[in-house]
């Protein structure tokens, strides 16, 4: 008899793995992120013209750093071998600004005048809101492997040098425009950048201002809708 029941309970398990994907989370991430996509595609229907198809790419990227996280937080004995999960864990870093560069498209908002803006003002938001969440979530999962290395397990020393360096990488894709792969493709270009920036502080007094202020407000926002949670629970 509990045989019996064993296999009618999988049966639907195993239906919804087809139909689904692992968890609750990921089901909401790619009914948001599919909404994003079909906002677009609607856009470019109506207008006849490829406006914001870019977002999908970035969404793309965004969405890479999520996916190694979640790889490698569901593969303890990966965790172990340090030395490849620190290597992984460099490629992820690499990644994880694209999550939150999305939040600068807003800067597009109005430029473009065939549809009506609060049709644009709802497609750029929710690729926005789904940059911030793919990254609050990986970077959520790196803390939890990471945070046995932490001096005093404090999340502070892990949340704030990771904010700052993808507050960093938000202002060199935006303005410079460089990419999460010119550290292989243009190393020499992206360093001799970064150490004018870093000699010359007076003379990018912007940027550092844009970096200081993004790294605060990522740290904020992470923070809060960590808290969030643990009070939903």
């Amino acid at each position: 008899m509990k045989v019996e029941q064993m296999k009618l309970n999988s049966k639907p398990y195993r239906w919804m793995l087809i139909k689904t994907t692992s968890n609750e989370m990921d089901r909401m991430l790619t009914l948001s992120m599919g909404f994003s996509i079909a906002m677009v595609m609607a856009r470019i229907v109506y207008t006849d013209k490829f406006t914001f198809i870019w977002l999908i790419w970035n969404l793309f990227l965004a969405w890479v750093p999520y996916v190694i996280s979640s790889w490698l937080h569901s593969k303890p004995a990966m965790q172990e071998r340090k030395w490849l999960f620190f290597v992984l864990a460099g490629i992820w870093l690499l990644f994880v600004p694209n999550a939150f560069y999305i939040l600068t498209d807003l800067f597009h908002l109005g430029q473009f005048h065939n549809v009506p803006n609060w049709f644009d003002l709802t497609l750029i938001i929710s690729f926005a809101w789904n940059g911030l969440l793919l990254g609050v979530l990986s970077i959520r999962q790196m803390e939890k492997m990471i945070q046995p290395y932490l001096p005093g397990k404090h999340e502070l020393y892990f949340i704030y040098p990771i904010m700052w360096l993808n507050a960093l990488g938000i202002y060199i894709g935006r303005y410079p425009r460089f990419n999460s792969w010119d550290i292989f493709v243009d190393p020499i270009g992206l360093s001799t950048y970064l150490i004018r920036m870093t000699i010359h502080p007076i003379q990018y007094k912007y940027a550092w201002g844009m970096v200081a202020c993004f790294s605060v407000f990522m740290t904020l926002v992470y923070l809060t809708i960590k808290r969030i949670s643990k009070a939903i629970h």
